[in-house]
């Protein structure tokens, strides 16, 4: 569509500030962003939205109109909702780079000229096509009775002819049309939105061509349409709150008009991941109500009041205040100081979902609130019975991950850690305090362990390991080295695997026949392997203290 076509329809209300010589400009798509540098997004021919998050002072304006200009962008457009007036630094840039400037009215929503874009595009391009798309936008923003996207992801299968899923980053199969047959194994989505994650992390631009086996997908980003509260630091954490719209098609192979009508309708499903996202503010407002009351010492009974009113919020219906865990997560970016607070909040609402829960949004009994560092959630359990209280009751901290770690993995490869610490179930408000002390623990129990999704429980709490996370690094380099570095360096120079024999004799409780058994070895090989242990190190595993410390060591390694 031509930028003058798109100035002149009132319903959006645009503005024109600069460039009235370049209105015949041809406008190829919409993107939203409040980067400072959004060139990696930029395929050329886009009217960029944009709220001015990035502009920190007049400075700024020159370089970041001259990256959208190098990338071929049509048209600029300001939002005046954060600043008022469209600063005057700003117009002059897009002067000096006959650039058009257009000012949005606060008003209009960025949604709701996206959705303008996408389907005046779409019919200009694709001809019979723009009928596919217009009905996906009437039934998306017909309400939950329209069908969100799995209405979308029908007509694509039945139109179209395409087999289409939409994924979240953690692997959750969120929308699929009906038309593609049987469901997405759960063992493809994960490694679907690994690959996705595993490729937007190095800045390539969608679509990614994966093989699994002996099917080509092609996942295309679905990022937010609206403006987030604040923006993504970098393409690491916007990642890992993206969906992705998987398909069942080598795109490499499609002409451009098909690229940009698959570009329009991921646009058209962030719509509804908006409107999802804007449905969780009830919920996550509640969570930080509560928690800022935990925290400032309130007293039970105005903590018990706020839970009153939070009960019904996430569990309709029930006639008796819910038991409540609390979750804590931390995302950390190795060597940096950071307040990813939002991306892990946005990841602990996606990783507590009850796959069995029912209604439009699966995560409408989760309220997650976030401060600088951590997201805490509170986690509403249905009033348990004697039987069934106890250790083993509501979220436990190794299912939590069980289906996620590997896409997350994925997301977090190179310079990321997620930590999740989980309290046990509290009866009452008073235990609320305790229950947010013990999942932060918790979490740092799971952060002292390796690897790039941990997680840990109450349970752990009553255990040894509850004491290695605090034991200082050269104290436990030391301890580890004393006992672990002779038997590390015979087997580098000897292949005699002492370390792995040492684990499994401790693990079979000093059992040699067990030990044997598991190891494959004749119990003389072991007896001889054991013997090399207690004459490397000067100890003897026979004696209880040499055995525990032998077990702290390798815990601690």
């Amino acid at each position: 569509m031509r930028l003058r076509a798109l100035l002149e329809t009132d319903a959006l209300g645009l503005k024109l500030l600069g460039g009235e010589d370049e209105l015949d400009r041809t406008v190829r798509g919409v993107m939203t962003t409040d980067l400072r540098d959004p060139s990696r997004y930029l395929s050329g021919g886009e009217l960029v939205l944009t709220g001015l998050a990035w502009r920190r002072d007049a400075g700024d304006s020159e370089p970041f109109v001259r990256i959208l200009v190098q990338a071929g962008v049509t048209a600029l457009a300001a939002g005046e909702a954060e600043l008022g007036d469209v600063p005057e630094d700003l117009v002059a840039a897009c002067a000096r780079h006959r650039l058009p400037l257009l000012a949005v009215h606060e008003s209009v929503a960025f949604a709701t000229i996206t959705e303008h874009v996408v389907r005046q595009v779409s019919g200009e391009r694709a001809g019979d096509l723009a009928a596919v798309v217009d009905r996906h936008r009437r039934m998306m923003t017909s309400g939950p009775a329209g069908g969100g996207p799995d209405v979308v992801l029908d007509l694509l299968g039945s139109d179209l002819d395409l087999r289409a899923w939409v994924l979240s980053p953690t692997g959750r199969l969120i929308a699929g049309s009906k038309t593609a047959g049987a469901a997405l194994p759960a063992e493809a989505c994960a490694r679907l939105a690994g690959e996705h994650l595993t490729a937007t992390r190095t800045g390539r631009r969608g679509p990614h061509r994966v093989v699994l086996g002996a099917t080509t997908y092609s996942l295309f980003p679905v990022r937010s349409t609206g403006r987030p509260p604040q923006p993504a630091r970098d393409v690491r954490e916007s990642a890992l709150s993206d969906w992705l719209l998987a398909v069942e098609a080598d795109a490499g192979d499609w002409a451009e008009e098909r690229l940009d009508l698959l570009h329009g309708v991921t646009q058209l499903i962030a719509v509804e991941r908006d409107r999802r996202d804007a449905a969780r503010t009830v919920r996550r407002r509640l969570a930080q109500e509560v928690l800022e009351l935990v925290q400032a010492g309130a007293a039970p009974g105005e903590i018990a009041a706020r839970l009153r009113v939070a009960a019904p919020v996430l569990l309709p219906g029930l006639g008796a205040a819910p038991h409540w865990q609390v979750v804590v997560a931390r995302v950390d970016w190795d060597g940096e100081e950071s307040e990813a607070g939002p991306v892990a909040q946005a990841l602990l609402e996606e990783i507590l979902v009850d796959p069995a829960s029912a209604g439009p949004d699966p995560s409408d009994r989760i309220a997650v609130a976030h401060t600088g560092e951590e997201a805490i959630a509170l986690v509403p359990l249905p009033a348990v019975t004697a039987e069934h209280d106890g250790p083993g009751a509501g979220v436990l901290a190794d299912a939590l991950l069980e289906s996620v770690r590997d896409p997350l993995a994925a997301g977090l490869d190179g310079d990321g850690r997620l930590t999740l610490g989980v309290s046990a179930a509290v009866h009452s408000a008073e235990g609320l305090r305790g229950a947010l002390e013990e999942a932060r623990h918790a979490r740092r129990v799971a952060a002292a362990r390796p690897g790039r999704v941990c997680a840990a429980g109450h349970q752990e709490l009553a255990s040894h390991v509850l004491l290695l996370p605090f034991v200082p690094d050269d104290v436990r380099r030391a301890f580890t080295a004393r006992l672990l570095d002779p038997l590390r360096d015979y087997d580098r120079r000897h292949r005699a695997e002492l370390i792995p024999t040492l684990e499994a004799f401790l693990d079979c409780d000093g059992s040699w026949t067990r030990c044997a058994t598991r190891l494959h070895l004749h119990v003389n090989t072991l007896r001889y392997r054991v013997g090399r242990i207690e004459q490397l190190t000067g100890r003897d595993l026979s004696r209880l203290e040499d055995k525990l410390d032998f077990f702290l060591a390798l815990r601690m390694s």
